[in-house]
């Protein structure tokens, strides 16, 4: 079996020594500007460089997150990031956008590629469609059960990470778009502010009484103590959360971790008062996904971190040995020579120059302990040989460390050189606007067949309907019809999507919408256009997903317009339409945790509630195939708009309308009507951070 790894997360240079030195066996660090913690410490070319010598000198392996989505102003700079990441020798790039991953495979096509826990990886076809695509490991979304991680696990031709430690967003990674538009600070761009912790809560109030309660706030995940069940699944890596967290948390994290995976037991309380929010969680691993899944940072436990830390600094005080080296002495009169050789073959030498002694007895037992002193160092004296010719001879203390501390050094000047990834050349990025249409067409989403008003429709090219309400379509209506894919599938809901679109790929539909990677190899050979799910923000990315048969994309509506206007991809020659949200409640969040469980049961649930924040204003939540979806309660309208988006289609999103509504909203849309209401333009004018 396999060890897992440790994984731990590094923000600054001392997190990165705090790392190794506790004893993690690889690192994730951020690249600047191309990946999920903008607020951390991350690092550049040549910080880049020097972390990989420090790590790789130490046997320990670095993963660079460049998981962010980028846009096609930024695709030159991200073509220079690759190629920096390619030249330090770094073991790994994790990414979230496709154009990573595509640039990637153009100019360091050896260089690995880890899919970020950002794409939302949660079901085995979602694995089994990136293994397709040439990534070597998926990190798999923090809302899995032992039971659906091990499955993928077992039938996946990749390697899978989990996280097992430190803080959990309440939505599905890569499915958040709350901090963006409340604040204009994007989760997917690496800029989220942590919204999901202040007040919200779903308690019934009057209008106007502000929220006081936290009940989007999770508390940390820890699962350390099924680290070693997690690697009799043939999980490959164990996760450490936490690249905005401090070098003493690493340190404690990684520490019980070595721990954890031995099933040892290790200090629980040590690892609290570290950092928590009252406690931590292990409902998603134990398939108790519950109200005891919720907390908050409370000055009590702010107060415990701050009177541990000197404990915890401790346990990366000394450099830990743990590179295995053989050692062989050779002496004979007039000098000796020391060979030291790591498991890598990499082989150093030292010369000394004192003169050996004649011996009364033989000092070998004592000659190997001096040489096995490697403490301060990285290394671990394994097998000791000592040869003495005409001896037996006698070397004072001080000349065997000296031969030591020379070889030592030597050797680690040899494992820290760079070993960079062979590059090929690139043909420079060309940007292609896109002709706008002389008329933009309109695809109306709903999310039941009965909130539809067929008598509205007129100028509508598509209805696009979740695949659950495909047998309410009337056959008339069927050609017209794309049957949405859920964006997330857990438990049985996978194999479930599966047999629906087999059971209706005949029927006359229009074809389906992919909302997650996974689709693309449900739908394999289908008639498939990419919806919200996919975060389409560039014209990479868009032709990546093009090239896989994508026929139609929606551009992600925390892009621009004057980003959008880049996007252009096209198939077999012809131009893959694109288009954008312009009118609906966003969907702010996707969770599997309920924040409606705080204050109910499932039993005594409508499946609708309401979440008040801080402000007053009242979001929608409503649940249904097994995830909550939480609504921007202000709708984005761009219907007074039809010639400021680059695009070839509009998508009316109708969410918490009714019939009578979803009729006044398309009739508004067709003669180019303003409003009624409170509404926002989103993000299209003014972009995001």
């Amino acid at each position: 079996m396999a060890q897992i790894e440790i994984l731990a997360p590094v923000g600054s240079e001392e997190m990165l020594r705090a790392a190794v030195y506790s004893g993690a066996d690889a690192v994730y660090l951020g690249f600047s500007g191309f990946n999920a913690r903008t607020g951390a410490g991350n690092f550049d070319a040549a910080s880049l460089c020097e972390a990989v010598r420090f790590c790789h000198g130490r046997g320990v392996r670095v993963h660079v997150a460049m998981n962010t989505t980028v846009y096609a102003s930024e695709l030159e700079d991200l073509a220079a990031a690759v190629r920096a990441v390619a030249a330090s020798g770094a073991d790994a790039v994790i990414c979230q956008d496709l154009a990573t991953a595509r640039l990637i495979a153009r100019i360091a096509p050896d260089l690995p590629r880890h899919a970020s826990t950002q794409m939302s990886v949660h079901t085995l076809e979602g694995a089994l469609e990136l293994a397709e695509q040439g990534f070597k490991r998926v990190i798999l979304a923090r809302e899995l059960s032992l039971s659906e991680i091990e499955y993928i696990t077992k039938h996946c031709p990749v390697e899978t990470e989990c996280f097992v430690h430190g803080a959990l967003c309440m939505s599905m990674s890569g499915q958040c778009y709350m901090s963006a538009f409340l604040g204009g600070r994007s989760g997917n761009r690496g800029s989220c502010a942590g919204p999901c912790r202040l007040p919200f809560d779903a308690t019934s109030l009057p209008e106007g009484r502000p929220g006081r309660a936290h009940h989007l706030s999770l508390k940390d995940n820890s699962v350390i103590d099924q680290l070693n069940i997690l690697q009799s699944l043939g999980v490959a890596s164990a996760k450490i959360e936490g690249r905005l967290r401090t070098p003493e948390y690493v340190a404690a994290a990684v520490d019980a971790c070595l721990a954890g995976r031995e099933g040892r037991a290790y200090d629980r309380e040590l690892l609290k008062n570290a950092f928590s929010r009252s406690g931590f969680t292990s409902g998603y691993l134990d398939g108790k996904i519950d109200g005891t899944m919720f907390g908050t940072r409370s000055e009590a436990d702010a107060e415990l971190t701050r009177k541990t830390l000197p404990a915890l600094r401790e346990l990366y005080r000394r450099e830990r040995s743990r590179v295995p080296v053989e050692m062989k002495l050779e002496i004979e009169e007039g000098g000796e020579k020391l060979t030291v050789t790591d498991a890598d073959g990499n082989r150093a030498f030292a010369y000394g120059d004192a003169e050996p002694a004649p011996a009364r007895t033989d000092p070998t037992e004592s000659l190997r302990r001096s040489l096995a002193k490697t403490g301060g160092t990285p290394f671990q004296a394994g097998e000791i040989t000592v040869e003495m010719e005409g001896g037996p001879w006698y070397l004072p203390g001080s000349a065997v460390n000296e031969l030591r501390r020379q070889a030592l050094e030597s050797l680690l000047q040899k494992r820290e050189t760079l070993r960079p990834w062979p590059t090929q050349p690139m043909e420079p990025l060309t940007l292609t606007r896109r002709e706008i249409p002389a008329r933009r067409t309109l695809r109306a989403r709903f999310e039941r067949w009965d909130q539809v008003p067929t008598e509205a429709l007129d100028g509508v090219e598509y209805l696009i309907l979740p695949i659950g309400q495909a047998d309410q379509v009337p056959p008339q209506w069927r050609a017209k019809t794309i049957l949405e894919l859920p964006r997330a599938m857990f438990g049985a809901l996978e194999a479930d999507t599966l047999r629906r679109v087999g059971a209706t790929k005949d029927q006359g539909f229009a074809g389906y919408e992919a909302n997650n990677i996974a689709h693309l190899r449900i739908c394999r050979g289908l008639p498939l256009s990419g919806g919200l799910g996919l975060n389409v923000t560039n014209p990479l990315a868009a032709q990546s997903y093009a090239d896989l048969g994508i026929n139609a994309l929606l551009v992600l509506p925390e892009v621009k317009d004057s980003e959008m206007v880049w996007i252009a991809p096209a198939r077999e020659g012809k131009p893959v339409p694109t288009g954008a949200l312009i009118y609906g409640h966003m969907p702010l969040m996707l969770t599997r945790a309920c924040p409606l469980q705080k204050v109910r049961d499932c039993t005594h649930c409508d499946k609708k509630g309401e979440l008040t924040d801080r402000k007053a204003k009242k979001f929608p939540v409503r649940c249904g195939l097994g995830v909550r979806t939480i609504y921007n309660p202000v709708p984005i309208y761009m219907g007074d708009k039809p010639d400021a988006l680059a695009v070839d289609y509009g998508v009316a999103y109708f969410t918490l309308e009714t019939q009578a509504e979803a009729a006044q909203v398309l009739d508004k849309i067709r003669r180019g009507e303003p409003f009624e209401g409170e509404f926002t333009r989103g993000l299209y004018f003014k972009g995001t951070n």
